[in-house]
Order: structure tokens, then sequence, then C-alpha cells
């Protein structure tokens, strides 16, 4: 089995349950305020590990109390810490969220340590990738940092997963030779310039995406399940139905189960079913990482067993 390696963002995130999402200029009084664990990287390398996978995540934390709880939540889950430099300038990022009693969010993020990741981390990376493994990036990262080890483990032959999030334009000799880009509807949006609003237009974006040089092109949509494009035309794969709670990390959770199904060899469809599986627990749970299902979870909600 190939080992995942995740170069990507380490946060806290500090939740704040609202009776609605309030407006520019308005204050809304928060019901509860919560500390989780988080970061799109994070996030990504826990939900791989719970699932199965052999993780190792790089990035940078601060010198601080919120720096140790990332890394020791991590630990917990079986992720290899050791290529996490702690700053001594830079405090640990910070999420800021807001969560409505639909599980619908808004968030800030403050980049702190993670805007500091460089030539160092992309070696780091790097080096710990193996010819059957996968490299797993986000956008939470400087962006040439994500250049770089894209095209690093390019050159040594190694597949490479980004989920370009949060949603931002791409140099388009990014996306050619792209292994698989995995992409939420205003992620996509900003990605082919025009709305991606509905199932069809997500199709037609997941072709054009595909058609640019992604070999793998995934847009995901939340309650209507996500949609692909592999050999030129696009598919759909159903959701599954939950009451949402909290949709923090459903896209985390969906690339961490993608990750580990194609490492494991499953065919598109049937990871994606898994992805769509493992996104679904998370947006039922409260919290970030605590929200992240393990594969006795996916069986006993849905009755899906991983192959």
């Amino acid at each position: 089995m190939g080992h995942i390696v995740v170069l990507g963002s380490l946060n806290v995130d500090l939740v704040a349950r609202v009776p609605r999402l309030p407006r520019p200029g308005e204050t809304i009084m928060a019901e509860s305020l919560q500390t989780f664990p988080g970061g799109k990287g994070a996030n990504q390398a826990a939900a791989a590990a719970r699932l199965g996978g052999a993780v190792t995540i790089i990035g940078r934390v601060g010198s601080d109390a919120f720096g140790t709880m990332l890394l020791q939540s991590l630990e917990r889950d079986g992720v290899n810490v050791s290529g996490v430099a702690r700053d001594a300038q830079a405090p640990t990022g910070t999420a800021l969220i807001l969560v409505d009693p639909n599980g619908e969010n808004v968030i800030t993020v403050a980049a702190g340590a993670n805007a500091s990741l460089g030539g160092d981390e992309v070696r780091r990376a790097l080096a710990a990738l193996d010819p059957a493994g996968l490299l797993v990036l986000q956008l939470e990262i400087p962006p040439q940092v994500a250049r770089a080890a894209i095209e690093g483990a390019r050159r040594k032959h190694v597949r490479t997963l980004l989920n370009a999030a949060p949603a931002g334009r791409l140099d388009p000799s990014l996306l050619a030779g792209l292994d698989i880009l995995v992409v939420n509807g205003p992620e996509t949006a900003a990605l082919v310039g025009r709305p991606v609003e509905d199932t069809r237009s997500a199709e037609y974006a997941a072709v054009e995406l595909h058609q640019r040089g992604v070999q793998l092109a995934v847009v995901t949509l939340g309650a209507a399940g996500s949609v692909f494009c592999l050999n030129g035309s696009a598919e759909r794969v159903d959701p599954f139905t939950v009451t949402a709670v909290d949709s923090t990390a459903a896209g985390d959770a969906f690339v961490g189960a993608l990750a580990v199904a194609l490492r494991d060899g499953i065919a598109v469809p049937g990871a994606l079913r898994l992805a769509n599986a493992a996104g679904a627990v998370a947006a039922s749970k409260a919290g970030a990482q605590s929200s992240l299902p393990r594969r006795d979870d996916l069986e006993r909600l849905f009755g899906v067993r991983w192959p």
C-alpha cells in the first residue's frame, strides 16, 4: 500500500453557533463557542488515517498551546506528524467559523504559521513520497509551495490530488497534467469562470476541467452528491441523505476518503461513493476533525462496506 503525504494547513477552529448567518455590518449573538482541531490539511490527513490510510502530514504550527493541541490530536488518529515544524515567529493558524441551524457555514482563516511554508516543507513532502503513494494538497498554503510540490511529484511519477480550496483562479499550466482535482461548486466556478449551481452545470464544468488536462476532475455538490469526468464524459454519483448539523469538514472527509480509496486501487465510481458517504457522515456531526468518520461509521449508517 502506498503512503499518503498531505502537504497543507493546520488550524485551530473557533466555531460559533448562530441562529442565522449575519449580513454585512450586522452583529449576531452566538448560542455557543467551541474549539476544535482543524485546517484543511490536518482535516484531510486525519480523515485518511481514520479510514485506514498510512498518512504523513507536512506543515507548520506555532510554538503555542494551539499548535500542541493540533499535533496531539493528529497523533491520536495515527498520523505521522514528524514533518510538522514549530514556528517561533508566527502563531498557529486560526479559522473563525459561524454555523447556522441548517449546518451552513461561513469561514474566515488567519493563516498564521501556514503562510510560512516554503522550500523546506516541499522537500520533506517529496522525500516522504513513494511510487505507490499519493500527494494531497489544498490552497490554504502559499500557492508557490503547492506548485513546487506538484511539479516535484510529477518528476517522481507520483500521483497528486489537489483540492483547490479555498476558491481562486489557477494557472492553466497547473491543471495541465494534474492527476486528480477536487472542487465544490464555488471553487469550480472560480476555475471555469461561470456559475456552477446544479448537476448539469457541474457536469459541463467537470468535462471542461478534464479537457484542460486534469485526468480525474471531481465536482462535489453537497446534498446532491458528486460528478466526475475521467474519460471525456461526466458521470454522477448519488449522495447519501443525512440531517446536516455542520458541513465544515464534509469536503475534507470526502477528500480523505477518496485518497484512501484510490490508493487502495478502488475504481473511480466506487471510490467516489465511499467519499460521498464519508462527507455525509461528517456533515451530520459538529466540528471538523471530531466529525470525521471511520470505516465502521460508513457501514453502520449507510450499509457501505469498504472493499
